[in-house]
C-alpha cells in the first residue's frame, strides 16, 4: 500500500476531517469518534461532541459515525444496534455532557 494511502486511512479512521470535507446534520457539525472492544473490535461505540448544538442533528451524526466505522473496517454498514428492546428499533441513544452515543455491532455475511 502506498505511504500516502496510509496517511489517508489513518486520517479517515481517526476521524480527522479538513474543514472541506466535513460533514454537516442540520446545519451543524459534530466531531465523531469510534471506539471498538478489544475482545471483538465488530462490536463498537460510535460517539459525537457538540450535541448541545442540536439533538436531531447529533443522533444522525452518531448513526453516520458508526456507519462510517462499519464501512471502513468491515465492508459494510449493516449494525446490530446495542440495547434495543424486543419488538423496538435502533439505535439508543446515550448522551454524558455534550457527548452524544450509540453501540452496535458491524454485522458481516
Amino acid at each position: 500500500m502506498c505511504a500516502g494511502c496510509v496517511v489517508l486511512m489513518i486520517g479517515v479512521l481517526a476521524g480527522c476531517a479538513k474543514r472541506e470535507e466535513r460533514v454537516y446534520f442540520n446545519g451543524n457539525y459534530y466531531p465523531g469518534k469510534s471506539r471498538a472492544e478489544k475482545e471483538d473490535r465488530q462490536n463498537f461505540t460510535a460517539s459525537v461532541s457538540r450535541a448541545s448544538s442540536g439533538l436531531e442533528g447529533a443522533q444522525l451524526a452518531a448513526v453516520h459515525e458508526a456507519t462510517r466505522y462499519c464501512l471502513a473496517n468491515y465492508g459494510t454498514s449493516e449494525i446490530t444496534w446495542s440495547g434495543v428492546a424486543s419488538g423496538q428499533e435502533g439505535p439508543v441513544y446515550a448522551r454524558s455532557g455534550d457527548s452524544l452515543s450509540v453501540s452496535g455491532r458491524c454485522e458481516i455475511w
